[in-house]
């Protein structure tokens, strides 16, 4: 794939987070998703190749717009699969949380896993620790192995973990374990990258989150050198079967982020919406906005960050954004 793709990319989320950003604090979460999927929805039919989602809004009965399997881009080569999160965080926005970012990751076709809509159990560290890490053994075995890893002292650890009913035991393990915890409400994307990237104070993600968010964050993981090992929890036999209907045939396997994103030709890109631990959110001004982007390719791990001052007097449909 073309180095400029993941440029194009840059421009995708800063389009769907602009958008966002325009009902920051407004209480309407599904407005801010709406105004950040039609937003990427516009720039990708700009962008040349022939692109297909894979991780999206949701089955095309379910959502109008960036569903799975719709195509996306001019249509020519390359053909390319897309994993997505117009906004990851939706609340985030509705209240003025942190964390927020507009989210796309590019593969090649048949790369990414067809993660159905459910949870999915991740650990997630940086590159000193990749081989310390097994969904199979206890969190305090998990920690004390990270620890050794990264030749610190294990309560010198701090462990991001999202701020749920269901976690309530994972943090008593953590807390007896003597490590640090930063709960978040939400963005557990963000808070992967945050362990494989320097100076961020996060050395570790555990607990269960969404699974098509795994995939985003593993293809992210993949371009820094991070690792991720990961389990779907499925609720109930529906989402079993659905599971099974997008060519899950393991339903207990443990994946690691080389299987949840596959080849060596991975582009990320994401943009601030909300300021959070990995960027800035989005700055408006009178006349236009500043966003903070990363962009990330895997095959040379080059990292971008990017800021991007937009000005809306030639361009009234930011604006209206």
């Amino acid at each position: 794939m073309d180095r400029n793709l993941g440029l194009e990319m840059v421009r995708v989320t800063e389009a769907a987070a602009l958008a966002s950003a325009r009902w920051l604090g407004k209480g309407d979460k599904n407005a801010a998703d709406q105004a950040a999927v039609k937003a990427m929805r516009s720039v990708f039919s700009d962008v040349e190749f022939d692109g297909t989602v894979v991780i999206g809004e949701g089955e095309r009965d379910e959502a109008p717009m960036l569903y799975i399997g719709e195509k996306v881009g001019t249509g020519r080569p390359p053909q390319v699969d897309i994993a997505l999160d117009p906004l990851e965080c939706t609340n985030s926005v509705a209240f003025a949380r942190p964390n927020a970012l507009a989210v796309v990751a590019v593969g090649r076709h048949g790369h990414f896993l067809h993660a159905p809509d459910t949870y999915m159990e991740k650990i997630a560290v940086g590159e000193k620790a990749r081989d310390a890490i097994d969904l199979n053994l206890t969190p305090a075995e998990n920690l004390q192995h990270i620890a050794d890893a990264l030749g610190i002292p294990l309560e010198n650890l701090t462990v991001v973990i999202l701020d749920r009913d269901r976690h309530e035991p994972l943090i008593r393990q953590v807390r007896t374990a003597g490590c640090r915890i930063q709960l978040i409400p939400d963005g557990d994307v963000s808070a992967a990258i945050a362990t494989a990237l320097p100076d961020t104070g996060v050395d570790v993600l555990m607990g269960i989150g969404g699974a098509p968010e795994g995939v985003l964050a593993a293809a992210a993981l993949r371009c820094v050198g991070g690792a991720m090992q990961a389990r779907l929890r499925l609720r109930n036999q529906q989402e079993a079967e659905r599971a099974r209907a997008m060519g899950v045939t393991d339903l207990d396997r443990i994946y690691t982020e080389s299987d949840l994103a596959r080849g060596d030709t991975i582009m990320f890109a994401a943009t601030g919406v909300t300021n959070g631990d990995l960027l800035r959110g989005v700055q408006f001004a009178h006349e236009g906005a500043v966003t903070h982007s990363i962009v990330m390719r895997s095959n040379t791990r080059t990292i971008r960050f990017i800021e991007t001052h937009h000005s809306f007097i030639n361009h009234p449909a930011f604006e209206g954004s």
